[in-house]
C-alpha cells in the first residue's frame, strides 16, 4: 500500500468512526514530509458548531500543532470533496494538494447537498437569497487604513 493511500484510509476511518457516533461521514488528515500532522472529522452537532467540518478541524489541529497558519508543503486528504467553505479555508492555509475519495455528488445522495452555496457564490450581492446590506463602510475603513499603514503587519 502507498502512503497516499495509508493517509486517505486514515481519513476514512475517521470518518467511519464519526459516523457511527455523534458526528458527520467525513474526516481529514493533513500530512507534512510524509507524516500525519493533523486529523480532524466532523463535529457539526456534537460541538453545535456549523464550521466543524472535518477540513476545518483538521487545519485547526495542525495550525496549532505547527505554530503556523501557513500551511504549505501539506497535503490535505479528506474523505469527501470539500465544501466552499473547506475549500476556501484550504485556500487561505495555502495547502498544496488536496486528495479526496468520495465526491460532492456522492454526499448530496446522503443529503449534504452544497450545490445551493455554489449557486449562491456566483449570484449579485443583491440576488441571493440570505440579504446583504451595506452600512458604516467610512468608518470601518479606518481598520484598512490602519492596516495599509501598519509596517510590522503580519501578510496572510
Amino acid at each position: 500500500m502507498n502512503d497516499k493511500s495509508k493517509f486517505m484510509l486514515r481519513a476514512i476511518e475517521l470518518s467511519i468512526q464519526s459516523a457511527q457516533s455523534k458526528g458527520g461521514p467525513f474526516g481529514c488528515v493533513i500530512v507534512k514530509d510524509n507524516k500525519i500532522i493533523a486529523e480532524g472529522f466532523n463535529k457539526v452537532t456534537s460541538n453545535n458548531d456549523p464550521t466543524a467540518h472535518a477540513e476545518i478541524v483538521a487545519i485547526r489541529n495542525a495550525c496549532q500543532n505547527q505554530n503556523n497558519f501557513f500551511l504549505k508543503g501539506c497535503d490535505l486528504y479528506s474523505t469527501c470533496e470539500p465544501c466552499p467553505m473547506c475549500l476556501s479555508a484550504i485556500y487561505w492555509a495555502h495547502i498544496d494538494n488536496i486528495f479526496y475519495a468520495n465526491t460532492r455528488l456522492d454526499a448530496k445522495n446522503i443529503d449534504f447537498d452544497d450545490s445551493f452555496i455554489y449557486s449562491e457564490i456566483n449570484k449579485e450581492i443583491d440576488k441571493r437569497k440570505i440579504k446583504m446590506h451595506q452600512m458604516n463602510r467610512d468608518e470601518a475603513l479606518e481598520a484598512f487604513k490602519i492596516w495599509d499603514n501598519k509596517e510590522d503587519k503580519i501578510k496572510y
